[in-house]
C-alpha cells in the first residue's frame, strides 16, 4: 500500500496535561483526574495524524539540545514521525505548554511560550529541496516565519500542495495565505480589517488559496474555492477531549490531500477524524482509531 509522503514546518512543544473537574481558583490547589506529558504544537500533532493514518510524516521544527528537546523528539518518534531539527544547538530548550482539559466539557485552556522566544534558520535551499524530495504534501503552521517561508518557497518551485494552518494572524502570514493552495483556520481566524469570516474566507480567496477552509467545532465546516462555496456537516459526538482537535483536522486534511480527495472528501474526512479524536480522554489514546476511519468516495 502506497504510503503517502508529508512535511510539516513548525512548532513542536512538550505538553503538560491535567484533566480535571473545574479549574482552580487563584491560591487554590486542586487533583488532577488524571495527567498526560506527551509532545505538542500545531504541526507536531497534525504530523501524529498523518503518521498514524498510515503516512510518511516528517516534522522540520526547531528543538534544540535540553532534556525537554530530547522528549519532544523521542515522543514524536515513537509516534511514527520522523523529526529533523533545523536547529540543533540553539539554547534554551524547547517551549513547553501547560493544559487543563475540563472532564464535564473536554474544553482545554492552554498557557505556553510557542516559538516567542526561538528564533529557528531557514535550512539552506538545497538542503530543504532535499527534505521535500518525494513529499506529495506540505504543512505549515507559521509558528517559525523563516523556516515556513524556506519550505513554502521550495514547495513551490516543486508545485506541491500546500495547507497552511492558519491558527491566530501573525505577521509572517501576509507572505504565507495567499501562497499556500489550501488555508484552513477555525471560524474565529481574521485577516486584518475582515469583520467577519466569510470576510477572511473571500480575502484568502482573492490573495490565491486555491481552497478557504473554516472549522467551528460542531457546526458545519464551511469553504471557498473561486466562486463557488459550500458547507460540510460533521460527525455530531459527545466530547470528552479536544485538546488538539484542530490540529488533528489539519493533519488529516494533509493526508486526504496528498491521497487526491476532492474538497467535499477531504474536509468530511477530516471531520470524522477529529470527532474521533474528541470523544477519546488523552493525547494519543485515538491514534489506532483513527487508522480505521475510511477514506472515503471523493478519490480522483
Amino acid at each position: 500500500m502506497h504510503r503517502p509522503r508529508g512535511v510539516f514546518a513548525g512548532l513542536a512543544t512538550l505538553d503538560v496535561i491535567h484533566r480535571v473537574d473545574a479549574p482552580p481558583g487563584a491560591d487554590e490547589k486542586i487533583t488532577a483526574l488524571s495527567q498526560f506529558v506527551a509532545a505538542g504544537g500545531p504541526a507536531a500533532n497534525a504530523a501524529v495524524t498523518f503518521a498514524a493514518l498510515g503516512g510518511h510524516a516528517v516534522l522540520l521544527t526547531a528543538l534544540g539540545c535540553s532534556p525537554i528537546a530530547r522528549a519532544i523528539s523521542t515522543e514524536l518518534t515513537e509516534h511514527g514521525v520522523e523529526v529533523i531539527d533545523v536547529a540543533p544547538d540553539l539554547e534554551g530548550g524547547a517551549p513547553v505548554s501547560a493544559v487543563t482539559v475540563l472532564a464535564a466539557t473536554g474544553e482545554r485552556s492552554v498557557v505556553g511560550g510557542d516559538a516567542a522566544g526561538i528564533r529557528a534558520p531557514a535550512p539552506a535551499p538545497q538542503l530543504v529541496r532535499e527534505m521535500l524530495t518525494g513529499a506529495e504534501v506540505v504543512l505549515l503552521d507559521g509558528h517559525h516565519p523563516e523556516l515556513a517561508r524556506a519550505v513554502l518557497s521550495a514547495a513551490q518551485e516543486d508545485r506541491l500542495p500546500t495547507v497552511l494552518d492558519a491558527g491566530r494572524w501573525k505577521p509572517v502570514m501576509e507572505e504565507l495565505v495567499g501562497a499556500a493552495t489550501d488555508v484552513v483556520a477555525s471560524a474565529d481566524f481574521r485577516t486584518p480589517g475582515a469583520a467577519t469570516s466569510r470576510a477572511t474566507a473571500a480575502e484568502l480567496v482573492a490573495r490565491g488559496a486555491r481552497a478557504a477552509v473554516t472549522t467551528a467545532g460542531p457546526d458545519p465546516v464551511c469553504w471557498w474555492s473561486g466562486e463557488a462555496q459550500g458547507a460540510v456537516e460533521v460527525p455530531q459526538v459527545r466530547a470528552v477531549d479536544t485538546l488538539g482537535a484542530g490540529d488533528v483536522f489539519h493533519g488529516a486534511y494533509a493526508y486526504a490531500l496528498a491521497t487526491g480527495l476532492d474538497l467535499d472528501g477531504r474536509i468530511a474526512f477530516a471531520a470524522e477524524v477529529a470527532a474521533t479524536r474528541c470523544v477519546m480522554v488523552g493525547p494519543r489514546s485515538w491514534l489506532s482509531a483513527i487508522a480505521e476511519v475510511p477514506l472515503g468516495r471523493g478519490q480522483r
